[in-house]
């Protein structure tokens, strides 16, 4: 598996910066990822607390490694970027 081939969420809402933020680092850089939207679906809210422990978002969630925030270098080493 390459590590564009990763499964990737991105757990957001429509009105967060940083969600979008993720979103756009994850386009630029040719990467496939599926955006669930906590706001359209209760069980995906639920799913961002059990994986990070907190309510905050935007969590990403690349194989597992689980990334709260818009945190480029931990983005990078996830996707083996560096």
């Amino acid at each position: 598996m390459t590590d564009h081939e990763k499964k990737i969420t991105v757990y957001s809402a429509p009105w967060c910066p940083w969600c979008k933020r993720v979103v756009q680092f994850l386009t630029q850089n040719n990467i496939k990822y599926e955006v669930k939207d906590i706001e359209e679906k209760e069980e995906y809210a639920k799913e961002v607390i059990e994986k990070s422990g907190q309510t905050g978002i935007p969590v990403t969630d690349i194989d597992g490694t689980i990334i709260v925030g818009f945190d480029v270098p931990a983005l990078k080493k996830a996707l083996s970027l560096v």
